[in-house]
């Protein structure tokens, strides 16, 4: 009976999908055990083989969890709202939802196709109303909710203790600073072409990623979520997670938590204040000079009248670069003079006051204390402008004749008054003591983190559930009324103003309202990580229509015990959603603080892009051994095409219509491709679909040759030349129940101990390896083990059944196949994974290195419990032992047992 993988794989999914068998319940009386994946975005082109990698991983650990008996949660869903539909609308007209839709129908069929334990019953998508219905729920449990400092916790904005007299118009002004979400003028990268908001990472050179789109800065009313509440919290959080080190400190960077002092400057004339953050109050005395970031509101006020013009232009300069471009260390300084001074409050100096763009107002306050001796971005722009640059702190104590760079480090106080001589770390606290008696400031935590700005203006996202009414009040939807869905509209194209398409629906708009009268709805949505912020919760059962998810389950199924995906979501995804849960803890709807307990992220599987070499100015293609005889130039070619690094020519001929008369300059009487790692891409034509690698070789051998590339964490390129061996085990491993003529083929003998030695050894092998998260290594483990077994002919069936449930969670088609002819009428996934045990795994003899003096010159096998006086005289009586004894007589003969022998002369 031959492997017949195609109809094996489709009559399994077929049974999994029939009989619901990977369906979960909430079954309290068994472990649990959570394993999430980071949840795609449907994209048109569908998965290539890099994307499923990690749900591999999470399939292989959620199967074997299952089998040691417990209770696994692995579902999938899709991040659906979002920016690339949309810019299909645009071009198409075609509605998001439809592409959307066609998009997710295709990575369901991909995903099911690879054999994922997922419980499709458990499926959501973001851009359901039936999800955003939640989402826009616990957008206004924000919405209605204070942090308090003093709990250091969110609470309900009706307990918010409110100052006594205020008038109507002021108490509403003093909840709304409280909230944790709130409507400010900020500062943005706005893209008029793409029209919408684009974060700092999405700029590169003044122009969007997406498209290279002129983008500027301007203020713009934002939601904004005031996630800078939970800085603290967010950071200290961290110490209690199984996350990698690279990711917590890039949490830790992106927080950016720093002691320092807060500091107020006055301006000389009009005696506006002008607060400061540093991180270096000793440095104090060596402030020569103050910058503004161009935004900053002061800049307007206190410049001089002459001033003006060039302030505006460079204004106006610095609006069109992005916060990342601006923040480059080594870039050129730029600036200019306001005309104005301000009064440093200890030294009681007068120094000029600059705008520069290497200020961002996005960043502490917006203006720096400028201490070009201490720090090298002042040190480069007072170089530039020529000011003056006082050295404060040398390591000596006495001033640096060549000052060629600054120097931040500590040391000895100069140029100090009365503190010259001070160790710099003992005028730390007394320069913080000087700030204070002068009433200009108090020592202080600054963290680097934001606000959260939470809105696009655009069409394909959760509408936002807020209302504006006639009296300017901002007020949030009534919850009965949720979800508020979005309406149709015929141009998904932003206005010129820069507002959202939904603007343009008047009568989506503009509403009556029962309790508020004549409202304006809100016209912005909701950023696309919205969704994804809290997926994970909505999955324990997505089919509540009155719970965003049921109190039972969350105490049941919470924390999520691996998370598994990219690194590229190591700061923003996963911030949100801590940000998000630990709201959702301070209010009593989870049962935990933190959401993930474990994090692992995968590498990236690389292309691996193929070359052919076109004669110059002919149509003629030299193979990669010749094309240095002839002058030629190299073109990405299909790697659909290439196999074993050889073309096919007549599929490359058939590739493009200008390729149909190719010719080809063959070596050794084949075309034999050039190679390169790059980025899987669609420009480079290396992109490899796994409906093709199924299609040849199966969703087993997918499964396990993904696993077979290399560790789960590392990057490593994919080379279709490797998946023949991974194919031929599952060949071997299926020939070992079957005899020639393809009849089942087992025996109830007892198995040799060689045999129970490897079988058993496999079992501990594959359970350590998967419990510490390594899936290469049993891929290898299983190759060793049936090689092994088919040189033993071991047909044994206890063995072999064992064999077939160990090998389930990384091929589990052709394991249920094999447990179905060995007569079980249950799922494989039914079963409980082979213990080892240990006395099968002890060692019968040791192979001795036999060492004269030190030096290895042979190896003797002993068993393992002969004693050592019954070895002396074997060893000794050895023909190489003898050789270099040369007849003399052995001082001495050290055994250290199981280890070495060493015979001293």
């Amino acid at each position: 009976m031959t492997y017949d993988f195609q109809n094996i794989e489709k009559k399994w999914q077929q049974y999994w999908k029939e009989n619901n068998t990977y369906k979960t319940n909430t079954d309290t009386s068994k472990p649990k055990f959570y394993s999430l994946d980071m949840f795609p975005y449907p994209s048109g082109s569908g998965l290539h083989v890099g994307h499923p990698l990690g749900y591999i991983a999470s399939d292989i650990l959620s199967r074997f969890k299952k089998l040691k008996g417990f209770n696994v949660l692995h579902p999938m869903g899709f991040d659906s709202f979002g920016l690339p539909a949309e810019q299909y609308a645009i071009q198409t007209g075609k509605h998001p939802a439809l592409t959307t839709q066609e998009n997710i129908k295709r990575y369901k069929e991909q995903l099911k196709n690879i054999g994922f334990s997922f419980d499709w019953d458990k499926e959501v998508q973001t851009s359901d109303p039936n999800y955003f219905k939640w989402t826009q729920w616990i957008f206004l449990k924000l919405f209605n909710s204070f942090f308090d400092e003093e709990q250091n916790k969110a609470r309900p904005i009706d307990e918010l203790d409110i100052p006594k007299n205020l008038s109507d118009q002021e108490k509403e002004a003093f909840i709304n600073g409280h909230r944790l979400v709130y409507q400010d003028e900020i500062q943005v990268n706005w893209c008029p072409a793409l029209g919408t908001v684009l974060a700092n990472e999405e700029v590169t050179g003044g122009v969007s990623e997406r498209g290279g789109h002129p983008v500027v800065r301007r203020p713009m009313r934002q939601w904004v979520m005031r996630i800078t509440s939970y800085a603290e919290r967010l950071i200290s959080g961290l110490e209690e997670l199984d996350w990698p080190e690279s990711i917590k400190l890039s949490q830790k960077n992106w927080i950016g938590k720093s002691h320092g002092a807060e500091i107020t400057f006055q301006e000389k004339n009009s005696k506006e204040p002008i607060t400061v953050f540093t991180t270096r109050p000793d440095t104090i005395f060596g402030v020569t000079y103050l910058v503004l970031a161009p935004e900053h509101p002061l800049v307007d006020k206190i410049s001089t009248s002459e001033r003006k013009a060039s302030i505006e232009a460079y204004i106006d300069e610095a609006s069109k670069k992005s916060d990342l471009e601006r923040a480059e260390l080594d870039k050129t300084k730029t600036g200019v003079f306001t005309g104005a001074f301000a009064i440093n409050p200890v030294s009681g100096e007068e120094i000029q006051i600059w705008v520069s763009d290497y200020v961002l107002i996005s960043y502490g306050t917006g203006a720096v204390m400028a201490v070009p001796g201490g720090d090298q971005r002042d040190f480069e722009f007072a170089q530039k402008f020529n000011l003056e640059i006082r050295q404060v702190i040398t390591p000596d104590g006495k001033e640096i004749e060549e000052l060629n760079e600054a120097y931040p480090g500590q040391g000895i106080m100069l140029n100090s008054g009365a503190y010259n001589g001070w160790k710099s770390e003992d005028f730390f606290p007394k320069s913080i003591e000087l700030i204070e008696a002068a009433g200009a400031g108090k020592a202080t935590i600054n963290y680097k983190l934001r606000d959260w700005v939470f809105n696009r203006q655009r069409y394909w996202g959760e509408p936002i559930p807020i209302l504006h009414t006639e009296d300017g009040r901002v007020v949030a939807e009534d919850e009965e009324n949720l979800p508020l869905t979005l309406p149709e509209v015929e141009s998904y194209e932003p206005s010129e103003s820069g507002e959202s398409p939904l603007a343009r629906i008047e009568e989506w708009v503009n509403i009556d309202h029962p309790k508020y009268g004549k409202v304006r709805r809100e016209t912005n949505t909701m950023p696309q990580w919205a969704g994804s912020c809290w997926y994970y919760l909505r999955y324990l059962n997505p089919e509540n229509e009155n719970l965003f998810a049921d109190p039972e389950a969350i105490k049941y199924w919470m924390p999520v015990d691996v998370y598994i995906g990219g690194a590229e979501h190591a700061v923003l995804h996963l911030l949100y959603s801590r940000f998000w849960h630990k709201v959702l803890f301070d209010l009593g709807y989870v049962s935990t603080d933190e959401p993930f307990q474990r994090l692992i992220n995968q590498g990236m599987i690389q292309g691996r892009s193929n070359f052919v070499y076109r004669v110059k100015n002919t149509n003629t293609f030299v193979s990669h051994g010749l094309r240095k005889d002839h002058d030629s130039i190299p073109m990405h070619v299909d790697v659909n095409i290439v196999r074993n690094d050889e073309l096919d020519l007549e599929a490359f001929r058939n590739w493009r219509s200008d390729l149909a008369d190719a010719e080809f300059i063959l070596e050794d009487g084949k075309y034999v491709c050039g190679v390169e790692v790059e980025k899987m891409s669609k420009s480079k034509y290396n992109v490899v679909n796994p409906d093709k690698i199924i299609e040849d070789y199966g969703a087993d051998t997918l499964r396990m040759y993904e696993m077979f590339l290399g560790p789960l964490e590392q990057s490593k390129p994919w080379n279709t030349n490797g998946i023949d061996g991974v194919h031929k085990f599952l060949k071997k491993f299926w020939s070992l129940f079957f005899d020639e003529k393809g009849n089942l083929n087992l025996s109830d003998e007892e198995p040799s101990k060689e045999a129970l030695k490897v079988v058993h050894k496999t079992f501990k092998k594959v359970q350590d390896d998967i419990e510490r998260f390594s899936f290469n290594t049993p891929v290898s483990e299983f190759m060793i083990c049936v090689n092994r077994l088919r040189e033993l002919n071991c047909n044994n069936r206890d063995l072999l059944e064992k064999l077939v449930i160990a090998l389930s969670p990384f091929a589990p088609h052709i394991s249920e196949e094999l447990w179905n002819k060995l007569g079980h009428s249950e799922s494989v996934t039914k079963a409980n994974f082979p213990q080892y045990e240990e006395k099968y795994l002890q060692e019968d003899v040791f192979e001795y290195p036999i060492s004269i003096n030190g030096k290895m010159r042979t190896k003797i096998s002993f068993p393992v419990d002969m004693l050592q006086d019954d070895m002396k005289p074997e060893i000794l009586s050895n023909e190489v032992v003898q050789k270099w004894l040369e007849g003399k007589e052995p001082k001495k003969v050290i055994i250290v047992p199981k280890r070495i022998v060493n015979v001293v002369v």
